[in-house]
């Protein structure tokens, strides 16, 4: 049986969002600690992460985009482009390692090293726009990897399963005319940052390769699963994808100060066993790439990354 792959470096500390901000550093030390005390490690292919190449990060943001991104962060400003979306000097560069880990993954899927891969990284990444900050998120770490997983590895079809309770507008708009990647969201309705309605299915040749469930606050475990059975699993066997990337926000969590849903640790591992089995049964099994978004109750962030983790690794 493959491995699944755990991308995670100490530099994400570096990327400083100032006090008090909920997207600190304090999420991932929370992450390894949990994975290292829940023996999981041992089940796990550690894989290093190096810088994004500027190109794979031009592939889905415009080059002038990218250059203020850098300078701003270079000459030591707090916010980038929204009041939400703190940075320092090293967040960059820092960005730019994020979405370099979501590659590494990529790249393990893709290669059958790994049947499923998790990178454990920030700053998040669904809400960043092809020229615009917002949400916590610099660079748009999904996005990326479903490029390069197209044109680098030359897959055809990508799909992004976004269950982290904010919608992810960023990956929507990026790919809202785009025939080869699917993208599916769930998440609270109404809820920051406003997008997401059942009516937004694509545009153009992208119609109807967008797929969003807004629910209200106070969905559970229960409602999760519906979602996924009823939506999810057939539209995966008829996009029929060779890759499935996981924008896997845990702040859908009962204890999230931020969100308003009520699912548990143990729901998120039934989603993802939902999407494990519906790839294995695809004519040719698409691999999965998890990437992090939310979840920014410390306890209840690191108990769901155990059990997403225990998941791939034991099915």
């Amino acid at each position: 049986m493959r491995s699944v792959g755990y991308v995670s470096d100490p530099r994400y500390l570096e990327h400083l969002t100032g006090p008090r901000h909920p997207e600190r550093p304090q999420r991932l030390q929370a992450i390894v600690s949990r994975v290292a005390a829940s023996g999981l490690a041992k089940d796990l292919s550690p894989l290093a992460a190096e810088p994004a190449p500027i190109e794979a990060i031009a592939a889905v943001h415009e080059a002038d985009y990218v250059a203020r991104v850098k300078r701003t962060c270079e000459q030591g400003s707090a916010i980038l482009d929204s009041m939400d979306t703190g940075v320092s000097e090293r967040s960059y560069e820092i960005a730019r390692l994020a979405a370099g880990a979501g590659i590494a993954a990529a790249d393990a899927v893709a290669s059958g090293i790994c049947s499923a891969a998790f990178a454990a990284v920030r700053p998040p990444g669904h809400h960043a726009l092809r020229d615009t900050a917002m949400g916590f998120c610099l660079f748009n770490n999904a996005a990326i990897v479903a490029r390069h997983l197209q044109s680098a590895r030359g897959l055809s079809k990508v799909f992004i399963i976004d269950w982290d309770v904010h919608h992810g507008n960023g990956t929507q708009a990026l790919f809202y005319d785009d025939p080869t990647v699917f993208y599916f969201s769930v998440h609270q309705w109404p809820f920051y940052p406003g997008t997401g309605a059942e009516r937004e299915t694509g545009r153009g040749p992208g119609q109807g390769f967008t797929l969003n469930a807004p629910i209200p606050a106070g969905c559970g475990d229960d409602r999760y699963r519906e979602i996924f059975e009823d939506l999810v699993v057939p539209a995966l066997e008829r996009f029929a994808p060779d890759a499935i990337v996981i924008s896997a926000g845990f702040d859908a969590h009962r204890d999230d100060p931020l969100g308003g849903m009520n699912v548990t640790e143990r729901g998120f591992s039934e989603l993802t066993r939902t999407v494990m089995a519906a790839s294995a049964g695809l004519a040719a099994p698409a691999g999965i790439v998890s990437l992090l978004e939310g979840g920014y109750d410390l306890d209840a962030l690191a108990a769901s990354v155990e059990s997403h983790l225990g998941a791939l690794v034991r099915g």
